[in-house]
């Protein structure tokens, strides 16, 4: 049977209670929860200044006389100040820390009636923490009635909140409401990005680090981020505001004024000084959208600033200080841009903890049906209209934006954009077959133009010829191509796994030949980038 071991404080007014018989007739916490008739106490550690040996003495007799097997172990501990916090913590922390637990043969009570509130506290934050792996033991006084003994009561609390089906109700309950705010206006049915909602949401209750939202543009990486932001705000975790930027717009000394604020006569037409992004920012959350458009100088203050949360305004030679929660975007591929040297490093590792790629809408057709739905209604906030497709207007619309040929290249942005083109050209509210062909039929070409143009270039007619598994295929080839120097270098990016097989590699001859099978050679995809 594993033994109960009780730590706490000797209370030095309620634990004394005189020398005389008396005492037996008043109520002492420590005394008294070694009466408890279904509470054995093997082994009372009981904490004490050095004032306080003779009570402690007295305690240890008085318990031996009721409970014989228990063993009354002194600890003396001289605090200067009962009351300093950062004194007591570190006290009860080294006392915790050099404990030699046993958790397999011995249960740990920590009693918290005795000792003054801010050692009942510590004692909860060392438990809570599991740092001391103990319940707490609080002790009561009998009530006053006649013959009632003087032994009183005593709870256990476990720290374990999930054993309390109360409160893990109600922690359910927050989370979902939780989930359900940070995922309002994101109409899914896809599991995965369900999954990476509701891992989004406990990471950003949870801590301030920087998060990393990937996708491509209009995947709603602005959006999901000024979510967090609002979710956060709700739960009063941050006080300041939402400031967004789009990198992408930022150049030369400008970004370093826009972003880092600068003194007056930093520049010519300083005239006055700016604050700057980062500092608006200051208790609240940055939003940096396309990050990878930043410069190096940028990125390397920017560091700073994340790490820091100081850095110098343009043309300052005294820091400022911001502290501020940050949400990167991007569309780059950043680790590729790490390897050719235009994303620093040790910037990429820092926002790199929580990374999250968000999936195109052609990755989540199951959500073009809710979606519509959505759009269909903020179409009726903003303009005061209610819109609606006709059956086969529906039906015919979604089986052409599920299909293999809808790319959605613009993703949310351009179903939001196709949806109000259908609403507004709709006759009494109702969207017809007719409006659906000329909108399929608009989108078609946008692609055409836009996603097949370079195809269209190198292979004319013939493209049309190929299956939209070799389409897509070849897109990618082309696209690393379009950023490698040689030959040899795209072969490389495009057979880093496979050529490890083989006894001799000649991924220049690989790429050749497979760029040979569409009537392609590497001169004329470059003159085609020129």
């Amino acid at each position: 049977m594993r033994k109960t071991v009780v730590m706490g404080f000797i209370g030095t007014v309620l634990d004394y209670a005189g020398r005389g018989s008396q005492r037996w007739e008043k109520w002492r916490p420590t005394v008294g929860l070694c009466q408890q008739p279904d509470l054995l106490v093997h082994r009372l550690e009981l904490l004490h200044d050095s004032r306080s040996r003779g009570l402690f003495e007295r305690i240890r007799n008085d318990v031996a006389t009721i409970s014989p097997g228990t063993e009354v172990v002194s600890v003396e501990v001289n605090l200067q100040n009962p009351w300093d916090f950062e004194e007591v913590y570190g006290a009860l922390h080294d006392y915790a820390h050099g404990y030699a637990v046993d958790t397999e043969n011995e249960d740990y009570l920590v009693h918290i009636t005795t000792g003054t509130h801010v050692a009942q506290i510590c004692w909860f934050l060392l438990a809570e923490s599991r740092y001391l792996p103990a319940r707490l033991l609080q002790t009561s006084p009998p009530k006053k009635r006649e013959g009632e003994d003087v032994a009183g009561s005593y709870t256990l609390i476990d720290l374990d909140l999930s054993r309390y089906d109360k409160i893990a109700t109600r922690f359910a309950q927050e989370r979902d409401e939780s989930v359900s705010f940070l995922k309002s206006g994101i109409a899914t049915r896809n599991a995965r990005f369900n999954r990476m909602i509701e891992q989004i949401e406990r990471v950003a209750v949870r801590s301030k680090a920087p998060m990393l939202f990937c996708g491509p543009t209009g995947a709603g990486k602005s959006f999901l981020a000024r979510r967090v932001y609002e979710m956060r705000r709700s739960r009063h975790q941050l006080a300041g505001r939402f400031v967004e930027v789009n990198c992408a717009t930022l150049r030369g000394d400008s970004a370093m004024s826009a972003l880092f604020g600068h003194v007056k006569g930093a520049f010519t037409g300083a005239q006055t000084e700016r604050a700057g992004l980062l500092r608006s920012a200051d208790g609240g959350l940055l939003f940096l959208d396309e990050i990878g458009e930043l410069g190096l100088d940028e990125q390397a203050m920017l560091l700073k600033a994340i790490e820091e949360k100081r850095f110098f305004p343009l043309g300052g030679d005294r820091e400022v200080e911001s502290d501020f929660q940050l949400i990167a975007g991007t569309v780059r591929d950043l680790r590729q841009w790490v390897a050719e040297g235009r994303f620093r490093e040790d910037l990429y590792a820092r926002i790199n903890l929580w990374t999250y790629t968000l999936p195109g809408l052609a990755e989540r057709p199951e959500d073009i049906e809710p979606n519509l739905e959505f759009e269909l209604a903020r179409y009726a906030r903003e303009q005061g209209e209610q819109v609606r497709f006709n059956v086969e207007a529906r039906r015919a619309y979604l089986k052409f934006a599920t299909s293999a040929d809808a790319r959605w290249s613009g993703n949310f942005r351009e179903l939001s954009a196709s949806v109000t083109r259908l609403a507004t050209l709709a006759e009494a509210g109702r969207i017809s077959v007719a409006e659906v062909e000329e909108e399929t039929t608009r989108l078609r070409q946008g692609w055409q133009d836009t996603s097949t143009s370079e195809l269209d270039t190198l292979l004319g007619e013939a493209v049309d010829q190929l299956d939209l598994f070799d389409k897509l295929q070849l897109e990618s080839v082309l696209r690393v191509c379009r950023h490698a120097n040689s030959l040899s270098e795209a072969g490389r990016r495009l057979f880093g796994a496979s050529r490890l097989e083989k006894a001799s590699s000649n991924d220049a001859d690989r790429l050749r030949k497979y760029l040979a099978r569409f009537g392609l050679d590497w001169r004329q995809i470059q003159s085609a980038h020129t």
